[in-house]
């Protein structure tokens, strides 16, 4: 079978690419393969003749799209809208990787796959945009949110650790009223590689066991990594930025978890993550 994958060389592409390589026949695709805000998408993802494609690009700078939303939603809604006629043209399934930030964060709890979605931000709205072009044009397809992702060279984790290295005199500050999943890149691409052999199409929360805050995920980084740089707990309110980031927004894994498909505990992914970039 061929698989084309959008966003290859993105830190989820890459691992999609490592997990499905030894079974399938891949086209990778990066940004310079493909134009997503243009319908010039369609005539690129049909020429691939693929025979499924996971649709992992998507413009991710949060607070990029609340500077200029109308980007945010020709790369992410209409470049996924695009990404889905292909697919049509295919008769090929897509898997199409969204976010927690579809959700407000003002349930209380973990959001389950079919809570309803009320985006808050610029970044969350074009994401929910491509979900609904992907339900309204296919009837094949499987719907991956997954958050704070981690695992390649630009993420959280590896903030933490630069930031570690030359911190401010009164130590690192880090938001503790944030809370969502993390993500392990590889732990995620495993998870699609064993979906894509099923057809249990349909909405995932393919993300890692458990939650904490961003002030509690960089903690923990910084004990794993054996370094006793402080941290300081702040508020969202005391972090200005351009984007409105949804308060708490773990994401329940019952569809995935139901067929088999459950991560491990999110502190098990950061030690592992740890352990690669301890061997580069």
């Amino acid at each position: 079978m061929r698989i084309a994958i959008t966003g290859a060389h993105g830190q989820l592409g890459r691992a999609l690419c490592v997990a499905l390589a030894p079974g399938y026949e891949l086209v990778p695709l990066g940004h310079d393969q493909l134009e997503l805000s243009s319908p010039i998408t369609v005539e690129q993802i049909v020429a691939t003749g693929a025979d499924l494609v996971i649709h992992a690009a998507a413009y991710t700078n949060v607070d990029g799209c609340a500077r200029d939303p109308d980007l945010a939603y020709r790369v992410n809604g209409l470049g996924t809208r695009y990404v889905a006629l292909a697919c049509r043209r295919l008769n090929a399934p897509l898997v199409y990787i969204s976010t927690n930030e579809v959700f407000p964060g003002d349930a209380g709890r973990p959001y389950t796959e079919y809570d309803a979605p009320r985006p808050i931000n610029a970044y969350g709205r074009s994401k929910w945009a491509g979900e609904q072009a992907v339900r309204e044009l296919l009837d094949s397809f499987y719907i991956v949110r997954v958050a704070w992702l981690f695992g390649g060279e630009r993420n959280f984790v590896r903030t933490v650790l630069r930031l570690a290295e030359h911190p401010p005199a009164a130590g690192l500050r880090m938001v503790d009223d944030e809370v969502g999943s993390p993500t392990y890149a590889p732990d995620v691409a495993e998870a699609v590689a064993t979906l894509i052999a099923t057809d249990f199409f349909g909405t995932y929360h393919l993300v890692n066991a458990g939650a904490c805050s961003r002030y509690e995920l960089a903690r923990t980084v910084l004990r794993l990594a054996g370094l006793t740089t402080p941290v300081t707990p702040i508020k969202l309110a005391d972090f200005p930025r351009d984007s409105t980031p949804p308060p708490y927004t773990p994401l329940a894994n019952h569809a995935g978890a139901a067929i088999g498909l459950s991560l491990r505990p999110w502190e098990e992914a950061v030690a592992a993550y740890l352990t690669t970039l301890a061997t580069v």
